[in-house]
């Protein structure tokens, strides 16, 4: 189980941002670009056992 503080939750999407020694830190600044380069929005939220939630909106879905 992983948790986000709720000061911390922007800061995970920088650049070089990690918390671990081997961690790169571009994971999530990678998976925010996708995401602005879509025009979506990403956030962290807590999930229902206290764990960390990544929450895409604005995707529009196509009936194909």
């Amino acid at each position: 189980m992983t948790v986000v503080p709720t000061g911390k939750r922007e800061d995970v999407f920088e650049a070089g941002y990690s918390t671990t020694k081997d961690g790169t830190g571009f994971g999530l600044n990678i998976v925010e670009e996708i995401a602005d380069a879509h025009g979506w929005d990403i956030r962290v939220t807590e999930g229902p056992d206290s764990d960390a939630r990544f929450e895409i909106t604005g995707v529009e879905c196509s009936a194909e």
